[in-house]
């Protein structure tokens, strides 16, 4: 019994991680894998939040001069995505009931309006993180929710592709923005678990080195 019972008593144990995981998400030898896929990801938000920021002429041309009034202005654009997910015939696109019970307040409070904007100045906030290094991970995190509501919302298209890259980006935070701004942005503000040398400048390297989990 005592077997048992000390088997099933919680003991205070750190789980390392695998040595290849440590190689590959932990090592700056590995940074540069990371710096081609965070640019990439980078690009497709920033690609995909021009035609939603500004209006695009029948030639293909970006009209950086004027907003798209489907999504900065009314969020009509929004709001047609929403109510072509919510239809029903020829079947359903939304499988869970209640995401799509979510989407139908939305629509029915018009929160369109407001959400339009965001998804817009989102996406291309994602893009611009990515690409300058700058929060890799949490920059990460938000483009993988995002493609996780286009999913949900019925649209695959590539976000599944997407949702992938940002997943392993997440995991490689550490060092995925090591060659950008994280390399300085993280030694200097730290983690919530641990504040960086701006808060303990007699902490401060020459050389910033890369948050240690």
């Amino acid at each position: 019994m005592k077997t048992i019972t000390d088997f099933f008593r919680p003991h205070n144990s750190d789980v390392q991680d695998p040595p290849l995981t440590k190689l590959l998400f932990g090592n700056t030898a590995f940074a540069w894998v990371w710096l081609v896929l965070r640019v990439w990801l980078g690009y497709q938000w920033i690609s995909a939040s021009m035609h939603k920021l500004f209006v695009v002429d029948a030639a293909g041309n970006t009209l950086y001069g004027q907003f798209n009034p489907g999504w900065m202005v009314t969020g009509e654009a929004l709001k047609g995505f929403w109510v072509g997910a919510l239809a029903t015939t020829p079947k359903t696109v939304i499988a869970i009931d209640w995401y799509r019970s979510f989407i139908q307040f939305m629509v029915d409070s018009q929160s369109y309006v407001w959400f339009a904007k965001l998804v817009a100045i989102g996406e291309f906030a994602i893009g611009l993180g990515l690409i300058v290094g700058a929060f890799v991970g949490v920059a990460a995190f938000f483009g993988a929710f995002m493609n996780w509501n286009f999913i949900m919302a019925g649209s695959a298209s590539t976000n599944p592709l997407l949702f992938v890259v940002a997943l392993v980006l997440i995991l490689a935070w550490k060092t995925a923005g090591y060659y950008g701004l994280d390399r300085v942005l993280l030694p200097m503000l730290g983690t919530p678990w641990k504040v960086g040398y701006i808060l303990h400048p007699q902490e401060r390297k020459l050389t910033p080195q890369p948050v240690k989990a």
